[in-house]
């Protein structure tokens, strides 16, 4: 409700001696002026501006004989004050206005301004006046004065001896005799026959205040005891007085009392407020509630505040603010929920830890409209002993002032129905909305976005999107402040109310005043145009917007009349265009539902009118005609008890049982909340039915309402909505109550399931309590949110030096902001629901919410807080909620998530009562993985490590692991591969270890591998910020050595992933999933090379090299070739590109790559660009730090300018489209073919033949793999991409590699049997291989010979594989070593080669990705 803003002000007092330091402030009863009393001092201040107008100083001799000041009491009408001393003298003061137009204070304007200087009360309102005090009147009451109470007419005054004195304000006793307390009956209740006297002497008042809505003073004795005193009749006698007190409360200090709520707050010695009332029937006062500390939290002050010195409600009586003997302030809600205390936080600490002084307080006051607390703090605390007494006195802390920004709904409930926060501070508006456009929009973004990112790869990724989503719906946390126009400020200060459209785009302010209106939009603010206009009306029952119109009550100064009006905003602002309705009485309340207006009126009755748009020509007005009225006074005690009063559509039957649908809409009720009380009218609907049809609309004739039912108590606030929304029923047709400390209600609908007949047993609505960390200021009905305000605060202390700056205020008080918050309910309301066995409504309920982003976050909170609740819980619990709320997730599909998130949440020690309930973890984790949600399954993992044996972990690990692998999950193989390490390493018995016979493999190129392989993940663009410390922990220990995980290479562990890692790429190649190998491989960190080395004879053989071709030709989205045929028309057969004759061009290739593999030396390297040069045989020669792996790649990531191999341009440079270098390569073509005099067909079968390739991407992952299998040896998969690639030289080259060198004949016949079946395959499904294949005719003859000559058993001698193979791998893996350490210095070659080697598989990498994607048709199986 109210929010602290800002540092507290400083007012400097007049420099004096001690005596004349303040120490007591009252404020008037308009809080327009403040007496200030110091011991011999009285001054009067000001409010705006806060300066000083006068001082009245007493004289040392009669100062000796009155005593020093006490108190101050101001006479109603601001022309008197009455001020105690010590020695029980009251001296009346009587203030006058210095004769003549004399001001103290003026503003002086700059010329040309446009404040008009002739407007009415233009000085009043400016200036400070100037006011003479005068001492009229000093009576001896011969006692101490205890407490000083303005009534009505006169002064009541309660004096040390017992007795009460009732003093008129012109100084006369009036010849009534004070009354003795002790003869004043004190009893339980009013209804008891007579009451027990004070017996004891010495008993006195000690604090009081008088309630006006109650007729009768509360009081708290000397003794501790508390009270309520009434006038039994008129007459104010002793006879006529009776009391009433609770048996109980013994050690009050001080009371104040809440008229509009009728309560009373009695501050007691431990610390606590007790708030009371009293019961209408019996007159007995009944706790309502208590305010206190609790040690949760406030666990270091609870119990040491102190007494209770002072209790203060606002002026509007919303808030109480509360402070201790000890210091600290504290401000609560009417019924006692706390929004700030002073005793915690920055208040209450240094920036650098060590505690503060609380600031003490002697006296307080609240300013107009409670913009403002006036406060006169404590000494002692701020002043260090060694200064001089001068130096005190100037540091005396004065008063200070409290800035205060409050929310509307304190002055203005009709604004309960919007769905916006609207806080208004004395010069400015704080508004949270014109964000219902962006919120949608940013909502479906952010869950695109994070959902692009996350790839739905991380096991992380949802609980990520979940809280996105969340964070964009509220939208940040700052608010749309808008200032107030000055120049009606200035006229009309302070705002009394405000209200904002139902779009959030239009303000209006009312002040003293007249109002305002600004428009959002336009960022305009609209005044009066005519200012005698503004200043004869009186806004008296708070504004509302109708669409484009504001509805006011107000009192008509010249006419001495009430009115209603409505002004169109868009039009000027003028009486002219207003439509004005006279009104009986005052207006003290105003509300609009739909199309009609409500309005409650100073002699209790309600008025109903309808509202609707008329355009009479050129002008647009609104007509308002009354359509009902109900006296409400046999109910209501006094008019200033009704907080609210709202037309709601909401009712006791749901519309189902209602005789006809459309009165459901109808169904207009009143909401009324009387003095906390809320009450409820609805239409009659006993009588005869009106059909509507039969009736004309305009003269409708409203139903009478029933006698008013009794809602709910100590409610605040009460929202509710006119929008109707079939799909989310509950929520729209709930009412929505705050109550303070008890937190919200929710009055429920409850309708039976698919239409059926309701139960006659079952009421139709419910009240379901439930309790929230914020403070409600706005429901969000189909959002499930509840928003509110919180005070935040910022310590500035650093900047000053500690010594210095003692006295600063920057360093006594933090800097308070206030800050949007917010909060879901959903779940309090399911798991009320639950607990009253209403199952298949909370069912029906969460269905309708289950698109709302954060549902998920719904139904972990309600189970979280029900399994802490009872496995926590000390005493056994009779029914267990927990099994029916477990019961109620598994209804929706997030079952398995949300339990495993709310395990991870909740402490080991919960998770066997957590999971009796919701079952077995290692059924939920099979059920996951039938579910294929393998990332749930991993989080349960984690509590299956924990809850179960080793072995057991160990098995679902491999199965994840499998699965994950399976899947192409890279990054839960990372994470599988490490927890199984982690098992491994934490387990007792491990398997014997196996020979370590394999070493070599696990040796082989890996490091290489791996450092790119993570280096590449984490360079992955896109990657969450979460994802690196994952990768970090991921990259094991590798030395040079080449140990591969841990220390001991031969760990039993390693071996096991070992296994599993091999069996996989076993069952890629087998199924020959080259692409899914390429993935796998780049991003564990396989070491393909080595292991294709063992396998080559087995698993890496091509069996079927038809299949083989036509899988990687729709693996890698590779055209198939076709012949062109000139006689066809389209060159575009088939929407595929057609692939020209390459005999143009593979003549000429074959040649030149022959002279070339023969060729050897440092020239070889100058001269081809293509790496597949360097593995021939022939080169031992070459340095070994060249690394020629990733050099010979260069080619394909760069241009070729090599005027020697012009014919290697249809093989080693691509052209397709998405080319970063197709001018180059055009450029050079033409360079190069310049000589040829080509056709035009011919040039049509060159562009053909160069958009006949598959995309860049796979090109380059092609020759990788290419020069992998070149590396293990495995010469049949190189023929294959060869075939594909359709490179006559790749051809050429793996076959000059099988005559050179002791290949295996096994392998050679392999690959003859494969070609001549591609070839026969070609001969009869695919033409276009054709001219490829008689290219290397003469290649495959040779093969096909030396196959012939071969020795046969030679093939089955496994130790002579041939040593090129060997030779090469072990020199790559040297290479591999050294540029994979940035350990090693490298040269030039090397450094960029990594680079190269980097792209590639980074084009990998990414290819795996937007497979995932699904941007490719193709499968992954």
């Amino acid at each position: 409700m109210y929010f602290l803003s800002g540092w507290p002000k400083r007012l400097l007092c007049p420099l004096g001696s001690p005596a004349e330091a303040p120490v007591h402030v009252q404020s008037d009863p308009q809080r327009t002026f403040f007496a200030v009393l110091a011991p011999v001092r009285l001054s009067i201040w000001y409010s705006r501006p806060s300066v000083l107008i006068v001082t009245y100083k007493e004289p040392e001799k009669s100062s000796s004989q009155f005593g020093s000041y006490k108190q101050a009491e101001w006479r109603p009408d601001s022309t008197m004050i009455a001020v105690s001393t010590a020695y029980g003298y009251i001296l009346f003061f009587h203030i006058t206005s210095t004769r003549g137009d004399k001001y103290l204070y003026e503003p002086v304007y700059p010329k040309g301004s446009p404040q008009m200087k002739g407007t009415p009360h233009f000085k009043e309102e400016h200036c400070a006046p100037a006011l003479n005090l005068e001492m009229r009147k000093i009576l001896d009451l011969q006692a101490p004065i205890m407490s000083l109470q303005s009534v009505l007419e006169d002064l009541l005054v309660a004096t040390s001896d017992g007795l009460l004195h009732l003093i008129h304000w012109e100084g006369m006793t009036n010849g009534r005799k004070a009354i003795n307390l002790c003869t004043v009956p004190f009893s339980v209740d009013l209804q008891s026959s007579r009451g027990s006297f004070l017996g004891f002497a010495d008993v006195h008042i000690r604090d009081m205040e008088y309630c006006a809505t109650l007729d009768g003073f509360a009081v708290v004795f000397n003794d501790g005891k508390i009270g309520f005193i009434t006038p039994v009749s008129s007459r104010f006698t002793a006879e006529q007085l009776h009391g009433v007190w609770p048996q109980d409360v013994v050690d009050g200090t001080c009371v104040a009392v809440n008229n509009k709520y009728r309560l009373m707050a009695f501050g007691c010695a431990s610390g606590t407020v007790q708030v009371y009332t009293i019961d209408n029937t019996t007159g007995a006062m009944l706790l309502s509630h208590k305010l206190e500390l609790t040690a949760k939290q406030y666990p270091d002050i609870w119990n040491k505040t102190g007494a209770v010195k002072l209790v203060k409600w606002s002026p509007d009586n919303s808030v109480v603010i509360v402070t201790w003997e000890n210091g600290g302030l504290s401000l609560w809600s009417v019924f006692g929920a706390q929004l700030i205390c002073t005793l915690g936080g920055d208040f209450a600490y240094r920036s650098d830890g060590t505690k503060k002084d609380p600031l003490k307080i002697n006296s307080m006051s609240w300013g107009a409209e409670g913009y403002h607390l006036w406060v006169v703090s404590g000494f002692g605390a701020h002043n260090s002993g060694i200064e001089s007494d001068f130096k005190n006195v100037v540091k005396q802390p004065g008063i200070l002032l409290f800035q205060f920004i409050k929310s509307v709904l304190t002055v203005n409930p009709c604004m309960s129905n919007q769905e916006q926060v609207l806080l208004q501070g004395e010069d400015r508006l704080y508004l949270n909305c014109g964000e219902a456009s962006q919120t949608q929009s940013a909502r479906s973004s952010s869950a695109h976005s994070e959902h692009k990112a996350g790839g739905g790869k991380s096991p992380f990724a949802d609980s990520g999107l979940e809280s996105q989503g969340l964070s964009t719906l509220l939208g940040h946390r700052h608010w749309h402040v808008v200032q107030i126009s000055n120049t009606y400020l200035e006229s009309n200060w302070p705002i009394r109310f405000s209200a904002i459209d139902k779009l959030g785009q239009n303000i209006a302010v009312v002040g003293k005043f007249g109002f305002a209106h600004y428009s959002l939009l336009t960022k305009k603010w609209k005044l009066f145009g005519n200012i005698t206009q503004e200043q004869n009306m009186i806004v008296t029952g708070g504004l509302a917007w109708w669409d484009d119109f504001i509805v006011l009550a107000c009192y008509n100064i010249s006419d001495r009349q009430e009115e209603l009006r409505v002004y169109l905003r868009t039009s000027n602002l003028d009486n002219a265009f207003a439509h004005i309705t006279k009104a009986q009485a005052e207006t003290l309340l105003l509300s609009v539902f739909r199309d009609m207006v409500i309005v409650f009126r100073a002699d209790c009755s309600i008025c109903l009118y309808s509202i609707e748009r008329k355009s009479d020509g050129p002008n647009t007005t609104a007509g308002i005609q009354v359509l009902q009225e109900v006296s409400m006074s046999r109910y209501i005690p006094h008019p200033f008890l009704v907080v609210s009063v709202t037309l709601t559509s909401v009712s006791t039957e749901n519309g189902i049982t209602l005789k006809m649908p459309q009165q459901a809409r109808d169904a207009e009720s009143i909401m009324l909340n009387l003095a906390g009380q809320l009450i409820m009218m609805q239409r009659d609907r006993s009588g005869p039915q009106i059909r509507e049809k039969d009736s004309n609309p305009n003269q409708r004739k409203l139903l009478p309402f029933c006698p008013p039912v009794v809602l709910a108590q100590s409610v605040e606030n009460v929202w509710t909505t006119c929008r109707a929304n079939k799909q989310k029923r509950h929520l729209l047709e709930a009412l929505w109550l705050s109550c303070g400390g008890a937190g919200m209600k929710v009055w429920l609908p409850l309708f039976p399931r698919d239409h059926r007949k309701p139960h006659s047993f079952l009421s139709q609505r419910i009240m379901l309590p439930f309790h929230i960390n914020i403070y409600p200021l706005a429901v969000l009905f189909e959002d499930a949110l509840v928003l509110g305000a919180v005070n935040d605060t910022l310590l500035y202390d650093s900047l000053y030096a500690r010594n210095s700056a003692r006295e600063q205020l920057e360093v006594l008080f933090p800097y308070c902001v206030v800050e949007r918050t917010s909060q879901i309910y959903l779940h309090h309301i399911l798991r009320q629901l639950l607990v009253r066995n209403l199952g298949e409504q909370a069912l029906l309920l969460a269905q309708s919410c289950a698109t709302l982003p954060y549902f998920p976050h719904v139904l972990e909170l309600m189970l979280h807080e029900v399994l802490e609740e009872e496995a926590t819980s000390r005493e056994p619990i009779p029914d267990p909620l927990l099994p029916t709320v477990a019961k109620f997730i598994t209804e929706f599909p997030l079952f398995l998530q949300t339990v495993v998130h709310c395990a991870r949440k909740t402490e080991y020690a919960l998770w066997n009562y957590l999971f009796a309930a919701v079952g077995n973890p290692k059924d939920l984790f099979e059920e996951c993985l039938m579910a294929q949600d393998l990332d749930t399954a991993a989080s349960y993992l984690i509590i299956l490590q924990n809850m179960e044996v080793p072995a057991v972990s160990r098995q679902h690990a491999t199965l994840l692991f499998n699965t994950a692998l399976e899947q192409g999950k890279w990054d839960l193989c990372r994470h599988m591969i490490r927890f199984l390490k982690a098992i491994g390493s934490g387990e007792s018995e491990t398997p014997p270890s196996t020979p370590t016979a394999q070493e070599p493999s696990s040796s082989g190129g890996f490091e290489f591998f791996r450092n790119r392989s993570i280096s590449l993940s984490q360079s992955a663009e896109n990657v969450p910020a979460s994802k690196f410390s994952l990768q970090k922990t991921l990259s094991m220990p590798s030395g040079p050595s080449g140990k591969r995980w841990s220390k001991d290479s031969d760990c039993a562990e390693n071996m096991y992933i070992d296994m599993m890692l091999w069996r996989h790429a076993r069952r890629l190649l087998e199924e020959v999933r080259l692409k899914d190998l390429g993935c796998f491989a780049a991003q564990l960190g396989f070491e393909l090379i080595s292991w294709l080395c063992k396998e080559r004879t087995r698993a890496a053989r091509v069996d079927n090299f038809v299949l083989a071709l036509k899988r990687l030709h729709k693996d890698f989205l590779w055209p198939l070739p076709i012949i062109p045929a000139s006689s066809l028309s389209s060159p575009f057969k088939n929407g595929r590109y057609r692939t020209v004759g390459e005999q143009l061009l593979k003549s000429q290739s074959a040649d030149p790559f022959l002279s070339l593999e023969i060729d050897t030396g440092v020239s070889n390297v100058q001269r081809s660009q293509s790496w597949l040069g360097n593995i021939g045989p022939t080169h031992h020669e070459i340095d070994t730090a060249s690394s020629h792996g990733p050099q010979m790649q260069d080619a394909f990531l760069s241009p070729l300018s090599n005027k020697g191999d012009e014919c290697s341009i249809g093989s080693a440079t691509d052209l397709t489209e998405s080319s970063s270098v197709v001018d180059g390569d055009w450029t050079m073509v033409d360079e190069n073919f310049s000589t040829l005099s080509l056709t035009p067909s011919e040039l049509e079968h060159i562009s053909m033949e160069l958009a006949s390739k598959g995309p860049h991407k796979s090109q380059v992952q092609l020759r990788y793999l290419l020069h992998i299998f070149m590396e293990a040896g495995c010469l049949d998969w190189c023929i294959v991409i060869g075939l594909i690639l359709r490179e006559s030289s790749i051809i050429n080259q793996i076959l000059v590699i099988t005559q050179s060198s002791e290949v295996d004949g096994e392998m050679l016949r392999n690959i003859r049997t494969g070609l001549h079946a591609v070839d026969r395959w070609a001969s009869t499904d695919c033409p276009g291989y054709k001219p490829f294949l008689n290219i290397i005719k003469p290649q495959v003859q040779k093969l096909s010979d030396l196959t012939e000559e071969q020795v046969q058993p030679e093939a089955f001698q496994p130790i002579t594989v041939g040593k090129t193979p060997e030779h090469t791998s072990a020199r790559a893996e040297e290479s591999r070593g050294s540029s994979g350490h940035g350990s090693i210095p490298q040269g030039e070659v090397g450094g960029s080669s990594l680079v190269s080697r980097k792209e590639d598989d980074t084009a990998l990498a990414e290819e795996e990705e937007s497979f995932q994607d699904g941007t490719y048709d193709c499968s992954v199986s």
